[in-house]
């Protein structure tokens, strides 16, 4: 899968069921193992902060559907 494919997929929060934003870019280790994914918030999903990006650890990815990634994080 490349990072395009990535890009195109809406992602949601499953504690809340909101659409969090879309990935901007990727963390990579030396090795090149992802870390985790850069996400574009959508304004709703912080709505009481100010972030300008968003990181979603790998390990809190729940699943990767065709159209959708579903990722469990806390605001």
């Amino acid at each position: 899968m490349m990072l395009s494919d990535l890009q195109t997929k809406t992602i949601v929060n499953i504690i809340d069921g909101k659409n969090i934003g879309s990935i901007i870019d990727v963390r990579i280790d030396e090795k090149g193992v992802i870390l985790a994914l850069v996400i574009d918030p959508n304004k709703g999903f912080f709505k009481s902060f100010s972030h300008d990006e968003f990181i979603v650890k790998w390990n809190d990815i729940a699943r990767i559907g065709e159209d959708v990634i579903l990722v469990k994080v806390s605001n």
